[in-house]
């Protein structure tokens, strides 16, 4: 066996301790751990031992090792559907994968040594590609432990595993593990390896469902501000934040401003730092006057201001008679239905088409305000653009919840499937509401809630983009036309808001062309990872602790 092995994974540096004679030398790598990495030292014998030499520097990863004995490993019946799984083959998949670390909270890598590694034996990169799309949805790397090391327990490990939180199709994890795991037993290894996080209770469900079983094995890491959570808890109240105010808790921590939670349930916070004490709501902070807020949250105020602006809005009109708001429908022929106080999508009717469709409609948007708005229906993407300080921070286009079939499962079945990834991925933020709304959408796709979806076919459950209710989102901020982004901060000056999510209808977020629907004064900012909607938050509350580099800038205008 080779001694004193250390390999580097591009986001940190794998060390394995049982190729060390001296546990100084283990102590001496993690010390020289570079900034914005993360290096584990993996099969420590004696972990307690070793950060007894440096416990001010080194801790105990509180994770576990569950191992796949591969001879005892069955392979699936039939494979997961819609989903290819691949070796890296290129660099650009590379970057796909830091796209994917980076939406899953994980530490980023160097591309260009991803791209060297896969060349070589000791490593395996592969990706998930949606068949539909060919998006890369979902990534996992391995390391092969004879090759590196010449194991004599003929082992190998797996690590980074990663699946996009927007994906819709089931099983990509699964896929992942179980190719990584059939490559190995291709070359003969004994077993696969794997450390996952006490609490992750979805993949450790994943892994026991595949075959593996806890061992014995421990990791140490450096104390780090990437690692800093693994070590230091933070109060016992922060659990029950929802992730719009987590996100934001945790990056004032992280810069040393005092978190009080005020309120967990709303997500109320009080953060103070130098004698300046500001309290939030999620994204919504004392800096949002309360006319600014009166304005986004009536619908109809929001258009006058828009337009004013110069900016595009779509026609519409207020409720008023059931014959006043046909002749409307007919002038324009499809109309959204909205009660002009609300959030979250709740009481929207989207693609309303009749007189008996339109009347429905309001009478449910009045049951959340008596005031209820009638636009015109516009075909195109749903875009949010996130504007902090009236400068764009992020965007990205939502898509209605939809499930794929696979020919077993009934729709009532995939969309519980959906709802569970949804609020898996959301920390219980989303999921598909089983109401009569989705029925009838369902319904008006020509399907029933019983009725076997076939393999492959695409299914829309909701009208509505809301994430609350399902929905995905998707980030087009390298791509957002500065026409658009123009619009946004407009939009945001207008209003007088300092932070606002702005809801537009778009072609595409590549082209200039779009209708400005509303403006939200409390966007979720966590949904918008990776783009830096929590620092630029905290960045307008407290400037003198700003560490973000420049405000993002919109690409050239096509010639």
């Amino acid at each position: 066996m080779k001694r004193d092995v250390v390999v580097d994974l591009a986001w940190g540096r794998l060390v394995f301790a049982q190729t060390f004679d001296e546990p100084r030398h283990v102590i001496d790598l993690l010390r020289a751990e570079e900034e914005g990495r993360r290096d584990i030292a993996m099969y420590v014998a004696d972990p307690h031992v070793l950060v007894s030499h440096a416990p001010g520097e080194l801790f105990i990863d509180p994770s576990l090792t569950y191992r796949l004995e591969l001879h005892r490993y069955r392979p699936r019946r039939n494979p997961v559907a819609g989903v290819f799984v691949r070796k890296v083959s290129e660099l650009a998949d590379a970057e796909e994968i830091n796209r994917l670390y980076a939406a899953r909270g994980m530490v980023t890598g160097d591309t260009e040594l991803m791209w060297a590694n896969q060349r070589t034996p000791t490593f395996t990169y592969l990706v998930a590609q949606d068949e539909r799309s060919g998006a890369i949805v979902g990534t996992v790397t391995g390391v092969d432990h004879v090759r590196a090391f010449d194991d004599p327990d003929n082992g190998a490990s797996l690590w980074s595993l990663a699946v996009d939180p927007q994906c819709t199709i089931p099983g990509v994890g699964e896929a992942l593990v179980r190719m990584l795991a059939e490559r190995y037993i291709g070359r003969g290894r004994d077993h696969l390896d794997l450390s996952v996080l006490h609490d992750n209770d979805p993949a450790i469900r994943l892994y026991t469902k595949l075959g593996f079983q806890r061992v014995p094995v421990f990791a140490v890491k450096r104390k780090n501000p990437i690692n800093e959570p693994l070590y230091v808890a933070g109060p016992a109240e922060s659990t029950e934040l929802n992730p719009y105010a987590k996100i934001i808790a945790d990056e004032a921590r992280r810069r040393g401003i005092l978190v009080e939670i005020t309120d967990a349930e709303s997500g109320e916070l009080r953060l103070s730092h130098g004698g300046r004490r500001i309290v939030t709501r999620e994204s919504l902070s004392e800096l949002t006057t309360a006319v600014a807020l009166s304005r986004c949250d009536d619908k109809q105020h929001t258009r006058r201001i828009f337009q004013r602006a110069g900016l595009s809005v779509p026609r519409g009109v207020a409720a008023s008679t059931p014959e006043a708001d046909a002749a409307f429908l007919g002038e324009v022929g499809e109309v959204v239905v909205k009660p002009v106080r609300g959030e979250q999508g709740r009481g929207i009717t989207v693609g309303v088409s009749s007189p008996e469709a339109l009347e429905a409609a309001v009478t449910l948007a009045r049951t959340f305000c008596p005031d209820v708005l009638i636009e015109e229906c516009v075909e195109g993407e749903d875009l949010r653009i996130v504007v902090i300080g009236h400068e764009v921070v992020a965007a990205a286009v939502r898509r209605p919840a939809t499930v794929y079939g696979n020919g077993r499962q009934t729709v009532a079945e995939l969309i519980d499937a959906h709802s569970r990834r949804r609020a898996a991925a959301t920390g219980g933020e989303s999921r598909v509401p089983m109401d009569d709304t989705t029925v009838e959408t369902v319904r008006a796709a020509g399907w029933e809630m019983d009725d076997v979806l076939p393999d492959g076919d695409a299914l829309r459950v909701r009208r509505t983009a809301n994430l609350h209710t399902g929905g995905t989102i998707h980030d087009v901020t390298a791509s957002l036309h500065p026409a658009l982004a123009a619009a946004a901060v407009t939009a945001s000056e207008a209003i007088d808001i300092p932070v606002t999510g702005l809801d537009l209808i778009v072609p595409s977020p590549a082209e200039e062309q779009y209708v400005l629907i509303e403006a939200n004064e409390r966007p979720g900012l966590a949904n918008h990872e990776p783009q830096p909607t929590a620092a630029r938050f905290v960045d307008l509350l407290f400037p003198a602790t700003r560490t973000t580099p420049q405000a993002w800038q919109p690409p050239s205008a096509p010639q």
